[in-house]
């Protein structure tokens, strides 16, 4: 019993036949079994969730070396670096000194907030995490803002309301208007995430006037994405008390231009891409290349990170204050939609 990572580490180790059954503190945490400051499994909640602690892997660091792969073609080849999703992407990203941000823009948004040795208890909706930890060095912690609908938001308007035949266009076609006309999209689609976690909440495009066009709509989707950035990371700002100076990003929607730039402009501070990407993949490398002495530390990684773009803030902070405001408005006519009595 345990996460993918357990899966894999196990049949990648020989399965049966001498498999290890590990996982690391950062893929611990997300079974809510781990207690933060031990990181270990906690008896008290394993039992209330009737579960056996035998069953549960053994948790380890993210860079050691676990064990060595026993399947015929990577032989004796150490397996050695283990983070969940978020934080791998986290580590790609060099995010290493506590204020130190990064935001996957995919399917859904994941913004994490490294904020260092300290177990920062969030009061404004986030979740306080484990970030990594490297062999026997103290643990690192972080909190964690998710958005539920971002980049699929952009696949419902291609596939249900067919209003674009590729995901790309809607840079082109959002555009060819100079703002939103009004139009504010709200993707509640199963409720809100961070910072709100209303359930009840469903989808909601507001604002709308004869004016508004399919290029007004287009916006309004990609500006959904930046304003619920925004929310996270003020929710962000108020737990750690310190103020957010650049924010590195990855994923699919940051070669949207429009999109990042607008992100700058909502934030106030400057939005920076990495020039490899996919920091997911990277991570878990650089934790395996530490951990086997390929790498030095987190040093090495630092050194090899790269910047390939940059936006910087450009707009008018009284309008991105204005439109902000009517953002926060539209969120609230999403709330209280669905019913105690209604099934959906």
């Amino acid at each position: 019993m345990g996460t993918i990572d357990s899966w894999v580490i196990w049949n990648l180790t020989g399965g049966v036949n001498g498999g290890v059954h590990i996982t690391d503190v950062t893929n611990a945490s997300r079974t809510m079994l781990m207690d933060l400051k031990t990181l270990s499994w906690d008896p008290e909640i394993a039992a209330d969730m009737t579960i056996p602690l035998s069953m549960l892997p053994e948790i380890k660091s993210s860079a050691e070396v676990y064990g060595n792969a026993a399947i015929p073609s990577l032989a004796g080849i150490p397996v050695a670096g283990d983070l969940g999703d978020q934080q791998a992407a986290t580590f790609g990203q060099a995010c290493f000194e506590p204020g130190m941000a990064k935001n996957t823009y995919g399917t859904g948004n994941f913004m994490i907030l490294n904020t260092g040795t300290e177990i920062v208890p969030s009061k404004n909706g986030l979740l306080t995490t484990l970030c990594y930890k490297i062999g026997d060095t103290p643990p690192i912690y972080a909190l964690e803002g998710s958005i539920a609908v971002t980049g699929s938001l952009v696949q419902w308007l291609r596939d249900n309301l067919k209003m674009i035949d590729s995901a790309s266009e809607i840079e082109v076609l959002a555009g060819s208007v100079e703002d939103n006309g009004g139009a504010y999209f709200v993707p509640a689609f199963s409720g809100l995430f961070a910072p709100y976690w209303r359930n009840d909440a469903r989808g909601a495009l507001v604002g709308l006037t004869r004016y508004v066009n399919r290029a007004h709509i287009a916006r309004a989707v990609l500006e959904a994405t930046a304003f619920q950035t925004r929310e996270v990371l003020d929710a962000m700002n108020a737990d750690s008390g310190v103020p957010l100076t650049e924010l590195k990003v990855d994923g699919g929607m940051t070669s949207n231009n429009l999109l990042m730039q607008f992100q700058a402009d909502v934030l106030g501070v400057p939005v920076v891409r990495p020039v490899v990407a996919e920091t997911t993949a990277l991570g878990a490398a650089y934790a395996a290349g530490i951990a086997t002495g390929f790498w030095n530390g987190e040093q090495d990684v630092i050194d090899n990170w790269a910047e390939d773009k940059r936006w910087s803030p450009a707009a008018d902070p009284n309008e991105i204050a204005r439109t902000y405001r009517n953002w926060k408005k539209a969120v609230t006519k999403t709330f209280d939609w669905v019913d105690a009595d209604v099934h959906q």
